[in-house]
């Protein structure tokens, strides 16, 4: 079993910044990839941002170069920090994390962007 507890999220204007952190606890020896992903009201969730185990990244094209995913191996935490944040990105941000043979997600944490 994987624990993932998330923190960051809130309200803010148009272009400012949060950064979103989700740290990982338990069986997390075997953990493959980590990753944000967002569900907006009435639209499916979306992959935002990934890194490896091996600190490959991938991000979402509505994010790229703004946004960037970075992990703390030390920590077992990852983060996502969100640049020029636009109301666009309004929407509940969850982290997961992949195994080999399951995935986590977290509880969910709410970003609001104010035009």
């Amino acid at each position: 079993q994987v624990q993932l507890v998330e923190s960051g999220g809130g309200l803010v204007q148009a272009g400012g910044s949060l950064r979103l952190s989700c740290a990982a606890s338990g069986s997390i020896f075997s953990i493959t990839a980590m990753s944000w992903y967002r569900q907006a009201p009435g639209k499916q969730r979306e992959l935002v941002a990934t890194i490896t185990r091996n600190s490959s990244t991938k991000y979402a094209d509505s994010v790229k170069g703004r946004f960037t995913i970075s992990r703390d191996s030390a920590k077992n935490t990852v983060y996502l920090q969100m640049n020029s944040l636009k109301p666009e990105d309004t929407a509940v941000y969850y982290c997961n994390v992949l195994r080999v043979f399951d995935g986590y997600w977290g509880q969910g944490t709410q970003v609001t962007v104010s035009s």
